[in-house]
């Protein structure tokens, strides 16, 4: 503010303006023009001079602006003496000219009181008056902000630590299952190696071995999974997230994903109709990443499926620059109040109670999808299933 509170002088009534700017080019040639013309206008009068002008970057002084609730630039505030006053536009030279011959009978009449009054030397009491308010509510200002910063902090360290507080109070549940699952198979498996060939061995055929082991490596991948989305949960909805996108067959990325997961869906009797065309064009992705959203968007129909239910999934050539993906499910759907929010971190509805899963799934999914430049959304009516879409770029050569 010493800049803003400098042209004080005793013995004199000044003009006090503040001229707001921004930092295109021009801004320079307009401060240029405007002090030529106030120094014309005041040389007219022969009284000396008769004003002080200070710039002010809008960008370096935003408090300023709030001040004086400006809108745009550049803007001219004459904020001393008497009432304040703010022009802007593009005619601001026309305005001034309009002006200057009022402010002047202002500072006059306010001279003129001063030497009847007998009160020398002559004090520009109104234009210190006037800055000593305004450094004022600059000040209240940034504190009020610093206030609102502190608080919002606050609120965000406390919803983080309660959110930590209910993964951590989830992982214990939601990781036994597919953890004594894979532990029963190895275990299972490791009986059947021991040094003495027993009647358990020889009956074991190398159909239910592999079989044992496929429900294993199924399990490892649930909790990898599970792991994998509170780490990147953990980091926050402001952190970037990374991806290395490249030209790829969606058919073959959806393949290797459905494989992966196959068991899951034979444990259930679940059967899977595919309406993806095969002539599909080859979208510009992250592998790894898309792969997560498949395999979770999957792994949810499969969850809220009933045993001996169905899924479907659809994919079509939604425009030239991108393609649709549909994971239908047979679920006790979702309310219409709470298809956005499933969607943020933690969201758990009711039919989540008895399931396993933390709710960070979908979050993660969006997360992937909008780094794609793609969309996210369900369709879903209660009692008849949800419908999970979202679109990806395809590659254009």
């Amino acid at each position: 503010m010493e800049d803003l509170i400098n042209t004080f002088e005793i013995g004199r009534v000044l003009i006090k303006l503040l001229l707001f700017i921004d930092k295109r080019p021009s801004s320079g040639e307009y401060v240029q023009e405007i002090r030529h013309h106030l120094k014309e206008l005041d040389q007219e009068l022969e009284v000396g001079q008769t004003y002080s002008l200070d710039v002010v970057d809008v960008c370096e002084q935003p408090y300023l602006v709030e001040h004086f609730r400006l809108i745009t630039t550049p803007a001219l505030v004459k904020f001393a003496p008497g009432q304040q006053q703010v022009i802007s536009g593009s005619n601001i030279l026309t305005q001034l000219d309009q002006w200057w011959p009022h402010w002047q009978r202002e500072i006059t009449a306010l001279s003129d009181a001063a030497m009847v009054g007998k009160r020398f030397p002559i004090t520009d009491s109104d234009g210190l008056q006037a800055e000593g308010e305004l450094a004022h509510s600059v000040e209240v200002m940034k504190l009020s902000d610093e206030i609102f910063r502190l608080k919002q902090e606050k609120e965000d360290l406390e919803a983080q630590l309660q959110f930590k507080n209910r993964i951590v109070a989830m992982l214990a549940h939601d990781l036994r299952n597919p953890l004594t699952a894979a532990s029963i198979a190895v275990e299972t498996l490791e009986l059947g190696y021991g040094e003495e060939i027993t009647e358990n061995r020889r009956s074991r055929s190398p159909k239910l071995t592999a079989q044992l082991q496929r429900h294993a490596k199924t399990q490892i991948r649930a909790m990898d999974r599970m792991i994998s989305d509170i780490l990147q949960t953990a980091k926050g909805a402001a952190a970037d997230l990374q991806i290395q996108p490249q030209e790829i067959s969606f058919n073959t990325l959806f393949a290797e994903t459905l494989a992966s997961m196959r068991n899951k869906f034979e444990a259930k009797s679940q059967a899977i109709d595919l309406d993806i065309p095969q002539d599909l064009p080859q979208v510009y992705v992250d592998a790894g990443q898309i792969q997560r959203v498949i395999s979770n968007l999957l792994d949810n129909a499969s969850k809220y499926t009933p045993e001996g239910g169905g899924l479907h999934v659809s994919a079509l050539h939604r425009t030239t620059q991108k393609i649709q993906v549909c994971v239908k499910d047979t679920g006790p759907g979702i309310p219409t109040s709470k298809r956005e929010a499933i969607f943020e971190d933690s969201v758990r509805l009711q039919r989540d109670e008895s399931q396993d899963g933390y709710g960070l799934g979908l979050a993660l999914c969006r997360r992937i999808v909008r780094a794609h430049y793609g969309q996210i959304w369900v369709e879903s009516d209660p009692g008849e299933g949800s419908q999970f879409c979202f679109t990806l770029p395809v590659f254009r050569s």
